[in-house]
């Protein structure tokens, strides 16, 4: 169990200190290049969740945020005893929902810094939280499909 938090942790103060560093040295809408045509840090504001939608609904996501938060509490006790992937994506889904919650709850707004084009489509900008957060829901669904079947081969119930 420590491990799951400790990882969400972790997490977390990369989110809030990415962010602080992103406040404190860049003016919204600056950009850095760091791999041309590929990557680049844009100071971004975000007053809504993915790609701006619910944009000034702040109650709503507080109360959505805190019952997630709730139920993958729930999910990482009651649920995941022995299934590591289940455990460390519930971890990932922690920093990602908290790292933005605390955003929404300090600032107003979300702090958003990656901006990539791969390919040459351009990417909403987003940030570590976000990173951890679609990081988790793929390893959820990795754990989901795979890990009974790998746990029943190892022998373990």
């Amino acid at each position: 169990m420590k491990r799951y938090y400790g990882l969400a942790v972790i997490l977390i103060l990369l989110d809030q200190l990415t962010k602080w560093v992103v406040v404190q040295t860049m003016t919204i809408g600056q950009s850095i290049e760091v791999i041309p045509n590929l990557l680049y840090w844009t100071s971004y504001r975000n007053k809504g969740a993915a790609w701006g939608m619910l944009e000034g609904q702040m109650a709503f996501f507080f109360v959505i945020t805190i019952l997630v938060v709730v139920g993958l509490v729930y999910f990482l006790h009651k649920e995941v005893n022995g299934y590591q992937l289940l455990g460390y994506s519930v971890g990932l889904l922690l920093a990602g929902a908290i790292g933005n919650f605390i955003d929404r709850l300090f600032r107003g707004e979300v702090v958003d810094f990656v901006d990539t084009y791969p390919f040459g489509y351009n990417f909403p900008i987003f940030n570590v939280a976000d990173m951890a957060l679609t990081f988790g829901v793929i390893l959820m669904v990795i754990g989901i499909l795979f890990e009974e079947k790998l746990h029943k081969e190892r022998g373990q119930s």
